[in-house]
């Protein structure tokens, strides 16, 4: 294993609306199909809660407030585009400031890689919810954090 040389830090927001659903991203990322959480990674000069504000402009397309913290990764793991990255992630909870009106689905959205989009947002039954629907070790481990609250 090469010895990481750098911090990736990435701030995720959880959102789960008034009907019971909790917010996903489907997306693709170096011919990898991932689900997580919307959020992204920290850019140099920015805040963190900032940070987390333009994921989901960026993502989501709907300003939020950045609520209560949920977690912050408390164990090495390297990142998996790029194993000389070791990745810290922070999660809070967010309230979106405009309705957010995606679909309701239990299985991943298709992406189209022709119109170069890479992710797409839909919302998951929470009542369905377990760690198996999210991709990344780390979002694995939010999940069973948010299912024991």
């Amino acid at each position: 294993m090469q010895t990481p040389s750098k911090f990736n830090i990435r701030v995720y927001g959880i959102f789960i609306n008034e009907e019971g659903n909790i917010l996903l991203s489907d997306e693709k990322y170096n011919q990898l199909y991932f689900t997580k959480f919307p959020g992204g990674g920290l850019e140099f000069g920015e805040g963190i809660k900032d940070c987390l504000i333009r994921e989901w402009q960026e993502e989501v397309g709907v300003d939020i407030e950045v609520g209560e913290h949920i977690y912050t990764t408390d164990f090495f793991i390297a990142s998996k585009f790029n194993p000389t990255d070791q990745i810290i992630c922070m999660y809070y909870w967010v309230k979106p400031l405009q309705k957010i009106d995606l679909p309701i689905s239990t299985t991943p959205l298709v992406l189209d890689m022709d119109l170069l989009i890479t992710d797409k947002q839909r919302f998951f039954p929470f009542a369905q919810f377990t760690d198996a629907e999210v991709t990344l070790p780390i979002d694995k481990v939010v999940a069973n954090l948010l299912l024991q609250q």
